[in-house]
């Protein structure tokens, strides 16, 4: 038995990270234990988890979980709005409330920090030719 879908299609937020992540070389979704996943070869996003220890817990159902830079990890852990997710903690990921604006009001995530801290995941878990095209894409967008 699959587990059951544990975030709503139509979410607005959700649509926002798919195109964020969709953009990046090669990356692809696919459905797992119940969450959006976006990879390459290596999962590098997930939309919504779980707080260790307290699954019921609704804090992550609508976050971006990722894998930090290691060299930023640190400063991350500092900041109050960044969460280590059940599951993907142990692995040394991240979890981003997106359903919590920059400020804690309503506006939403600061979606450039958003697509920063995908991209940084995807670096890591992409490979190096995947990684070289996105940095090929990346001069080409700012000539």
């Amino acid at each position: 038995m699959g587990h059951p879908i544990m975030f709503d299609a139509a979410d607005p937020l959700l649509a926002r990270l798919r195109q964020v992540c969709l953009a990046l070389p090669d990356a692809a979704e696919k459905i797992s234990h119940g969450r959006p996943n976006w990879y390459t070869t290596k999962v590098f996003a997930v939309y919504g988890g779980s707080v260790k220890g307290d699954h019921a817990n609704p804090l992550l159902s609508r976050a971006l979980l990722f894998l930090p830079d290691p060299e930023e990890r640190a400063a991350l852990e500092q900041d109050e709005r960044f969460h280590v997710p059940a599951y993907y903690g142990p692995a040394g990921w991240l979890a981003l409330p997106l359903d919590d604006g920059p400020d804690g009001g309503d506006p939403g995530p600061d979606w450039d920090e958003v697509a920063e801290l995908v991209e940084s995941s995807y670096r890591q878990t992409a490979g190096t030719r995947r990684v070289a095209r996105l940095d090929d894409e990346r001069g080409r967008a700012r000539d």
